[in-house]
């Protein structure tokens, strides 16, 4: 059974994530997974959190301050994070939006696109 267009990009985009993400920060999350539903990208990133963010974690001001640089992270390189989906995608991203569990040690992106990707996927 061959692998449709739309697994094929959402794998894509989940391993330009991985590699942009080592290289940001110097490591990457365990494991990505990117979901096309509608005109949004929906990307999950499972074991991202540093040794030293789960030690911080574990206390109410260190969960705070992790959320916090994570955010500040991802404000700095959200138009790098953006152009990969405009790249792999066709489309133009109208808006991104980004949190951390700092419980679950995962993050989520969501990019909203000017198309209905999965439509044009078909």
């Amino acid at each position: 059974m061959a692998i449709s267009n739309k697994k094929k990009l959402e794998a894509e985009i989940s391993e330009a994530f991985i590699k942009f993400q080592r290289e940001l920060i110097g490591r990457g999350p365990q494991e990505a997974k990117t979901y096309i539903v509608g005109d949004m990208v929906i990307a999950r990133f499972k074991g991202v959190l540093t040794v030293e963010e789960k030690h911080l974690s574990s206390h109410d001001k260190g969960r705070r301050i992790v959320k916090e640089m994570r955010e500040v992270l991802r404000e700095m390189y959200s138009e790098e994070s953006e152009e990969i989906v405009e790249k792999l995608t066709s489309c133009k991203v109208l808006s991104s939006h980004s949190d951390i569990s700092t419980k679950m040690g995962e993050r989520i992106e969501v990019y909203v696109l000017d198309k209905d990707l999965e439509k044009m996927l078909g």
